[in-house]
């Protein structure tokens, strides 16, 4: 089973908040559920047309999940863009395009930023065509942004819109529900590609310190898997 629920070995969860895990889908492949879940609901927000110029910025978990499902629709051309040269590697073993901020394609139809920073959505506006649609999924809490709103933002007529995966797309909201929508990720999560995108693990009991660890030197982690005890 799948929930979505903070670290610890032992919760009650209604019987609704779990979601089974298809037999064929590898539990440790279905820990990327969540973040799947947020890439699908971006998607659904962002509306790409086939055939589109699309560029995701940040190859972080999310951004090169969007980016791999970007690249599995026909006729797109799709860039993940990323300031660490090194997440070509990663970006090559999803299918995906990469480049970094300097490097990257202009005039983009859909331009999806996920890289956490404020310099990275205002690359994301930079790289936008005409009339073009810049998705905001990054989540920045009380930090301030500051974008250069007064540039070519209005002559280009640019959209910058938000997504969040905590309410479902307006386009699916009146046929969709969550547990539609995880079952949807549980087909997504056939792809063995995914498995590219788990970086590490640690036993449970190792987890406060390995936290502190990942915050204060990340070395290009991406989902760092807890594995849990054995039920004795």
């Amino acid at each position: 089973m799948f929930c979505l629920f903070p670290h610890q070995d032992r919760y009650v969860v209604p019987a609704a908040a779990l979601t089974l895990i298809p037999a064929h889908i590898p539990p440790g492949r279905a820990v990327l559920a969540a973040n799947l879940e947020t890439a699908l609901n971006a998607l659904w927000d962002a509306a790409p047309r086939l055939g589109d110029r699309i560029t995701v910025i940040g190859a972080g978990v999310v951004g090169c999940l969007i980016a791999r499902l970007v690249s599995r629709l026909p006729g797109c051309v799709a860039q993940l863009v990323d300031v660490d040269p090194g997440k070509a590697s990663i970006a090559n073993k999803l299918d995906v395009h990469f480049t970094t901020p300097d490097r990257a394609q202009p005039e983009q139809d859909l331009v999806i930023h996920a890289s956490g920073s404020p310099a990275g959505l205002t690359a994301a506006l930079s790289l936008a065509g005409f009339e073009a649609t810049v998705l905001e999924v990054s989540w920045f809490g009380a930090q301030p942004v500051s974008l250069p709103l007064g540039e070519a933002f209005h002559s280009r007529r640019l959209t910058l819109r938000s997504s969040q995966v905590g309410g479902i797309a307006p386009a699916q909201r009146s046929r969709w529900n969550y547990q539609r929508r995880m079952a949807t990720v549980m087909e997504l999560l056939d792809d063995p590609v995914l498995d590219t995108l788990i970086s590490g693990e640690s036993p449970f009991a190792d987890l406060p310190q390995r936290m502190a660890e990942l915050s204060q030197n990340p070395g290009g982690a991406l989902c760092h898997r807890i594995v849990y005890p054995a039920a004795g």
